[in-house]
């Protein structure tokens, strides 16, 4: 096995994407790139909250950007634009696709790739995209989740949750919840959708589409709250209610008065 058999062009992008990092409280940009086994690739960034625990870590969010793809087998090599820290390599770890294994300190390769050559040459990025658009009534936009949940990873709780994200300018974002045997490292479909807005670098949301397969109560937890109230504010939520019509939220109603950290940015 080479002794180092990460391409530049890798390392190279990992650092490029911290550019797209949102990190208002740290300054300390992280960024994560996954290569696919046919070359392709998927970002992922950090962004942080004003809830310093809901932070989103760089490579969780282009991870689970990768399980709402469908794509989440394909992965062939994880690359931080830093070293990886021993919680990060504990969650690439356990992961179901595995085993991956260390190569260098900023770098892992699923099992195959660490002494069978070369990895795939680095091409485009990973569209996060959905085809078509939702129509002017929420129930399409509810339809459309309802076949994004399909691609949940709930292997623990068996509740599985789809987003639909519509940005300002149409293209729609998929997010699911994605289970991990540390439960610390579990990610929302809504909190997933919003990460992958930002690794991408698309425009602001203006409507959530959520389901709940098994639950036509179910709302946003507490913690995907946060983040849509930090990140999302002016985005209108629209609620399967499975046999009744989807309920419609505003962001501020479902978390009146939420913290936003200005403090902590020095502005008061």
């Amino acid at each position: 096995m080479p002794s180092d058999p990460v391409p530049a062009p890798l390392r190279e992008r990992a650092q490029q994407l911290t550019s797209r990092a949102h990190v208002p409280f740290s300054g300390t940009p992280t960024a994560a790139v996954l290569l696919l086994d046919d070359g392709r690739w998927i970002p992922g960034v950090r962004v942080e909250s004003a809830s310093y625990s809901l932070t989103l870590p760089a490579l969780l969010n282009a991870y689970t950007t990768a399980v709402a793809a469908g794509v989440a087998d394909q992965v062939a090599a994880f690359v931080l634009s830093r070293p990886f820290r021993r919680e990060e390599a504990l969650y690439v770890e356990e992961l179901a696709e595995g085993p991956y294994e260390a190569v260098a300190d900023d770098s892992w390769l699923r099992g195959g790739w660490t002494g069978n050559g070369a990895l795939p040459t680095m091409s485009s990025p990973h569209s996060p995209v959905l085809n078509g658009s939702v129509d002017d009534t929420p129930d399409g936009g509810i339809r459309r989740a309802r076949q994004v949940v399909e691609r949940a990873h709930v292997p623990a709780s068996g509740y599985p949750v789809g987003a639909l994200l519509e940005c300002n300018d149409g293209r729609l974002v998929a997010g699911v919840n994605v289970e991990h045997p540390d439960w610390a490292r579990i990610l929302c479909a809504e909190r997933s959708a919003l990460g992958t807005v930002h690794s991408y670098d698309l425009p602001s949301p203006r409507h959530l589409f959520l389901t709940c397969n098994d639950d036509p109560d179910g709302t946003p937890c507490g913690a995907c709250r946060q983040l849509l109230a930090e990140l999302a504010p002016d985005t209108t939520l629209w609620m399967d209610r499975h046999d009744a019509p989807p309920e419609q939220a505003t962001v501020s109603a479902l978390l009146p008065g939420s913290f936003r950290g200005r403090a902590l940015l020095g502005d008061g």
